[in-house]
């Protein structure tokens, strides 16, 4: 029989259970994108839908958009919302839906439409 040595197996379960972690984390980024986002700025970031052409949503999958926020603008406008000048809401904020974790989760998700 070899013998095991215990730190190389809890090493080997850290390792499995964070990969599997890292994997459902982000399915919930683009869950969260699907359910709450997609419909305005449709599944691909371009904003091709009635909704994002009503709302005049800019094209996330563009270089040059996506250069011209930071994520902590990206986060500050997932939690507060948008309004126009007016002060008429363009998006929600989604501040009370989801924790900070899932909206750091989702501007990386934005960031990954960039093509």
């Amino acid at each position: 029989m070899i013998p095991i040595k215990p730190t190389a197996t809890l090493l080997s379960l850290a390792f499995a259970l964070l990969g599997g972690a890292t994997a459902a984390h982000c399915a919930d980024a683009t869950e969260n994108w699907t359910t709450n986002c997609a419909a305005c700025h449709g599944p691909d970031g371009a904003g091709h839908t009635k909704a994002g052409r009503m709302a005049q949503v800019k094209d996330m999958t563009s270089p040059a958009y996506q250069k011209g926020f930071t994520d902590a603008e990206a986060t500050q406008r997932i939690k507060g919302g948008l309004k126009d000048a007016s002060g008429k809401e363009k998006m929600r904020a989604f501040g009370d839906k989801f924790t900070d974790a899932e909206i750091t989760d989702l501007v990386a998700h934005v960031r990954s439409l960039q093509k």
